[in-house]
């Protein structure tokens, strides 16, 4: 008992001291908060008050005139009292029962009046605690000192809620105490110490699944712990049934409607395969190689791909097939340019291809993102096409083609995934060796109208290479009908409208939406504690040089689609037909520099800069700008701290196939505070009906939706965040990756031999 008794004693010492420290820092944080609040209230009341009531000192107003002015704001919440005092301290004037609350000449005030500028005190009375805000009054005229007002707060319920801190504290700490104590003295009365390492070997190989539950070959097994090695041995047994009743319960939840998770991801995927193998196509790679001195470093790109693609290799054991292009990804890979990832824990194969900086230029710089990415794109800036690139564009499909024939080579019936309009004649390419794969390619970007996409020189190479896929996906149904109307127009084609299918050359390719989403993260203790959630919007406006009230932010790449300048002149016409929030409203604008080498997005990144550079100039005042232009690449961390602070999030897109900026701000306000100003021109406003939705090319209503945003009552606008919430995590990454897969799995394989006489039947049962 001695040394169980020691051992508590120990424990609970260490117990109280950490409780302590962690409560005293949580209760003066808590504290903090709530005084700043305070304040911030009675600068807001102080300022509407201080206009009121220097014009009655001025002409010598009657104390039942000060009255009427304290009568009306007298609803405010907290405020005890109100004071009106001359230069030299003498009393003008209070409201009823602020006697009780200020006896004399309150020092804050005198403090205030000589300072020339706004003191803020917190006091303790005999009967309560008060916050007292003094402000200098002036003359209009002449701006000189004319007196003081003092705005009192009561501020009892601070002492309250700090009360209710530490006892809620103690009682913790007691039943810690209690629990730490009953389970010390159990293992010492059982004499477990001495063979604890060994038994703690035993329970991690059954653990992870080296040993099975009946062996008990690690776990010492003289009479003394014979009784202990069976039941650690039972309760072993069954935490092994009970993972494998946890994987049949997830099996069946997966034809349920519930929320999408990676494990049920991994299991639908698993179901839905059959032992086939599920090869990945993208231009980016999930993991890139960069030389850092005599040492490789593995750098994992921001991407929501990576995020809803990444568990289901991870379940198949699949071939991820992308460019190589970190400068020491050649060193990483073996003969057959293959290596196992994730580096942690191999659980899938990535497949580089070689580009020549020639092939990349065209293929990647040139066709995809100077031709394809303007053409999808309704935002005024004309494509490019070049027959050199489209050369480029061609020899680096045929490069990722012959990657993917060898991956996919000896396996049955494969499942081929491809990634955006990088990859458009990539379909038909796989497709012509083998017709057995099931092939489907997901555009990311908008499909435009007819007309608009008639203007690509290559249109029907490009139509005929997508229709090689058995499913296109888009991100919205006006996309899908773009494309459908497209292919009607352009080739000689069957369109099943009803269906969404196109039959070309005897193939029948499906087109349906699959809205991408964001991974929704459950709030958690882990999320809300982190270092950086705990700095303020002050903090976080001090650290950027500025001081404001409001706060917005944007988020994106500098791209001529995003509408950059079009959301600034939105905020300078906020600011210009709502003077009050100059001074107390800044936008911050993330802008991660993009292509840069491809002339259009240099010109854009300076256009932005100057714009930006001309509206502070123009309101600019003090340490106060409205807009401040990040032009560097952010780290998801410090983009969430934005999103996690600001008063709303601005996305301006002026064509967007989805937008993911705008879900990964709902996703990351677990408060369900703040707002979204989402421009109607996004895949994402088909879904997020409750954001306030604009026309990003009409300043005044960009102005008036940002004003709406910081007037809306806080009930509403946390019933419109947690509406839209509540979708981003039913319809997260999970569920797109899901439902496509499920999709795929789903489309009718036809072997060469009967293709004809099922392409017959299939005509005229479309004919019928």
């Amino acid at each position: 008992m001695r040394l169980a008794l020691r051992i508590v004693w120990i424990l609970a010492i260490g117990l109280a001291v950490i409780s302590v420290i962690f409560t005293w820092q949580q209760v003066r944080r808590e504290r903090r908060n709530m005084q700043r609040d305070v304040e911030r209230r009675a600068q807001l009341l102080s300022e509407t008050l201080a206009a009121r009531i220097e014009p009655l000192i001025e002409k010598g107003a009657k104390p039942s005139q000060y009255q009427r002015v304290f009568e009306r704001y007298g609803y405010s919440m907290g405020l005890a009292g109100l004071a009106v005092y001359s230069t030299e301290g003498t009393l003008i004037a209070q409201s009823p029962g602020t006697e009780a609350r200020i006896t004399g000449e309150p020092g804050v005030v005198i403090h205030a009046i000589a300072a020339d500028k706004p003191q803020s005190d917190f006091v303790r009375t005999k009967d309560a605690s008060l916050n007292i805000l003094a402000v200098p009054l002036h003359d209009h005229d002449d701006q000189t000192k004319i007196g003081g007002l003092a705005v009192v707060h009561d501020t009892s319920y601070i002492e309250v809620r700090i009360y209710r801190l530490y006892r809620e504290a103690a009682l913790r700490m007691l039943l810690q105490l209690i629990l730490v104590a009953a389970i010390t003295i159990l293992i010492v009365r059982r004499n477990l110490l001495h063979p604890m390492s060994h038994t703690l070997q035993w329970i991690r190989a059954v653990r992870a699944g080296r040993l099975s539950p009946s062996s008990t070959a690690v776990v010492q097994s003289d009479d003394l712990l014979k009784s202990f090695t069976q039941e650690v041995t039972t309760l072993a047994q069954s935490l092994s049934d009970a993972r494998a009743s946890a994987q049949q319960e997830a099996q069946l939840r997966d034809s349920a409607d519930s929320v999408w998770t990676k494990e049920r991801l991994a299991v639908h995927v698993r179901s839905k395969l059959k032992g086939s193998q599920l090869i990945v196509v993208s231009n980016r790679e999930p993991y890139m190689h960069r030389q850092k001195g005599k040492e490789v470093e593995t750098i994992v790109p921001a991407s929501g791909l990576v995020t809803a693609l990444e568990p289901i290799l991870n379940a198949c054991d699949g071939t991820w097939v992308a460019h190589g292009s970190g400068d020491a990804d050649r060193k990483m890979v073996d003969a057959n340019n293959r290596l196992r990832v994730p580096p942690s824990e191999p659980a899938y194969t990535l497949r580089r291809v070689w580009l020549s900086k020639q092939e990349e230029e065209g293929y990647y710089y040139g066709f995809a993102n100077e031709g394809l990415w303007p053409l999808c794109h309704i935002a005024h800036t004309r494509p490019t096409f070049r027959a050199s690139d489209w050369d480029q564009y061609q020899s680096a499909n045929q490069k990722f083609a012959d990657a993917v024939l060898e991956e996919i080579d000896g396996l049955t019936e494969p499942m081929i995934l491809l990634q955006d309009y990088h990859f458009a004649l990539l379909p038909k390419l796989i497709k012509q060796e083998r017709p057995d794969a099931r092939v489907a390619i997901f555009w990311h970007i908008p499909w435009p109208n007819p007309e608009a996409f008639g203007i690509c020189p290559w249109q029907t190479e490009l139509l005929e290479g997508l229709l090689g896929a058995d499913l296109i996906g888009f991100h919205v149904q006006s996309h899908c009908h773009n494309f459908l109307e497209t292919v009607d127009r352009a080739l000689e084609c069957r369109i099943d409208w009803p269906s969404a299918t196109a039959m070309r050359a005897g193939h029948l390719t499906e087109v349906k939406p699959f809205p991408i989403s964001v991974d929704f993260k459950a709030p958690g203790p882990s999320n809300r504690s982190e270092k950086n959630y705990l700095v303020g919007q002050p903090q976080l406006l001090k650290e950027l040089g500025i001081e404001a009230f409001y706060l917005g932010v944007g988020v994106d790449r500098v791209d001529y689609t995003k509408g950059l300048p079009e959301r600034f002149a939105g905020i300078e016409r906020f600011l210009e037909k709502y003077p009050s929030f100059i001074g107390k409203f800044t936008f911050v604008q993330i802008g991660a520099p993009s292509r840069t080498h491809i002339k259009r997005y240099h010109e854009l990144m300076t256009e932005v800069e100057a714009e930006a550079e001309r509206i502070n100039w123009k309101f600019k005042s003090g340490n106060w700008k409205p807009i401040v232009f990040l032009n560097r690449h952010h780290s998801h961390e410090e983009i969430e701290r934005f999103y996690k602070l600001a008063d709303f999030c601005l996305v301006t897109s002026l064509h967007d196939g989805m937008n993911l900026v705008a879900k990964e701000f709902l996703a990351s306000r677990e408060d369900e505070e703040g707002m979204l100003i989402l421009s109607r021109f996004t895949g994402a406003s088909n879904e997020l009906r409750d954001a306030i939705l604009i026309n990003p090319y009409d300043a005044d209503e960009m102005a008036e939706a940002i004003r709406v945003t910081l007037d809306m009552r806080p009930e509403e606008r946390r019933r419109r965040m947690h509406r839209m919430r509540e979708l981003v995590k039913d319809q997260n990454i999970y569920r797109w990756a899901g439902t496509l897969i499920n999709e795929l799995s789903n489309v009718q394989i036809e072997t060469p031999r009967v293709a004809a006489s099922s392409v017959r039947a299939a005509g005229n049962a479309n004919i019928a």
